[in-house]
């Protein structure tokens, strides 16, 4: 790979104890993008190294104190310094050993006095550009280095977006699998009641549609039916809470009242699954919510407490406390472990004791939680397993109306 060199200032340093020599020097191998930077001793000189990056350092020997060769030692020794090219001044005529001594305090080069015009501008010119060349290429690895990154950054985000879609497929894979069984199972049943009652009226058998077993025919297709209806509405909800669109319609309504209306409603399931639902209501509650929404989260909370409660009795209490109501739903059931407490509240999510004892596709706490959030309530638990759960729902008196 070819560096080009980049426009930077190179800065030299001149050291002589004598001004007229730092003069002719400077006039020398100053020039368009140097700037030259001079020195009457050792120590001065050292000051300047450490405030500046020099490309070329020309040192006098001879210089009373510390002298040239000394000064470059201490250059050679000192990080900063040690890396700067140093160019030896010394008058004609000495003996060769200064030349010697020179490389071996770290000399790049020497330079006879009197100095010729041509000799020091050309080997002051091959280390600027040396030095050009070298911030150039510094330039280009730093660049390579921030573009590496910048790369590599890139190829986290992408890793991260492909873990992200490998899940949303699997999502939508397991959900269209889970939607598949769960809507199979309410229909099966009503295909084989379906094919049952064809085969009797085929042989001319009336029996099993007589008027005391019609009611026990029609409410079981009902509560298949009803199955479906709510896998259905709990696909609805979902899509529209991941657009944004589940409506909350705030009217005023007394909670007590509502949950007593669904406590009623619940009795035959409850004793179904030989249960019990008791309610302690301190009403009347009036409050400001989406009554069809919360009747929803009441509900959902019953049906599961139905569901994972064993046949043991199920308690709701709806009270006010302040400027908030609260209801909750305790069952005596399997329990939820600590661990699963945040979880269960997300889209799909079941614990493995759940999917033992029911079917389900993991929604209803998830649409729940939307619900009481979007009411600017909370919704919190209390379980461990095998000591049932509590579910605590707190709202505010009066929902947020929609923005």
């Amino acid at each position: 790979m070819l560096f080009m060199p980049i426009d930077v200032e190179s800065k030299l340093l001149i050291v002589d104890d004598l001004p007229e020599n730092l003069l002719a020097l400077d006039a020398l191998i100053r020039g368009r993008g140097r700037i030259v930077f001079q020195a009457t001793s050792a120590e001065a000189a050292l000051a300047l190294m450490l405030e500046h990056e020099f490309a070329l350092a020309i040192l006098d020997v001879q210089m009373p104190g510390m002298n040239g060769f000394e000064l470059a030692e201490l250059m050679r020794g000192t990080e900063r310094t040690r890396h700067i090219p140093i160019i030896f001044v010394s008058a004609a005529g000495r003996e060769m050993n200064y030349a010697f001594k020179g490389y071996e305090s770290g000399a790049v080069d020497f330079l006879q006095k009197p100095l010729d015009a041509h000799v020091v501008a050309s080997k002051v010119n091959v280390f600027v550009d040396l030095h050009r060349h070298r911030k150039a290429l510094k330039h280009e690895m730093e660049a390579l280095a921030a573009a590496h990154r910048e790369q590599a950054e890139l190829v986290d985000k992408l890793q991260v977006a492909q873990g992200d879609l490998e899940r949303a497929v699997r999502m939508r894979d397991d959900f269209m699998s889970m939607v598949s069984h769960e809507l199979r199972t309410p229909l099966n049943t009503l295909y084989l009641e379906t094919q049952v009652r064809k085969l009797h009226l085929g042989k001319g058998n009336m029996a099993p549609f007589a008027a005391d077993k019609l009611p026990a025919m029609i409410e079981r297709d009902q509560r298949q039916i009803q199955n479906m209806v709510r896998l259905i509405d709990d696909m609805l909800d979902v899509s529209r809470l991941r657009s944004g669109s589940l409506s909350i319609r705030p009217k005023p309504f007394d909670l007590a009242q509502l949950a007593q209306r669904v406590v009623e409603s619940l009795v035959n399931q409850a004793e179904a699954v030989g249960s019990s639902i008791q309610l302690e209501a301190q009403g009347p509650i009036e409050g400001l919510w989406d009554e069809f929404r919360i009747e929803q989260v009441l509900t959902n909370l019953l049906t599961n407490a139905l569901r994972y409660g064993r046949g043991s009795p199920v308690a709701v209490t709806v009270q006010r406390l302040g400027e908030q109501a609260r209801m909750t739903v305790r069952d005596q059931g399997i329990g939820i472990a600590a661990a699963d407490h945040g979880r269960i509240f997300e889209q799909f999510e079941r614990t493995d004791d759940s999917r033992k004892h029911a079917a389900g596709l993991g929604l209803g706490l998830y649409i729940t939680r939307e619900i009481v959030r979007a009411h600017a309530g909370d919704i919190d638990l209390e379980s461990a397993p095998g000591e049932g759960a509590l579910f605590r729902v707190t709202l505010p008196l009066q929902a947020p109306h929609p923005g």
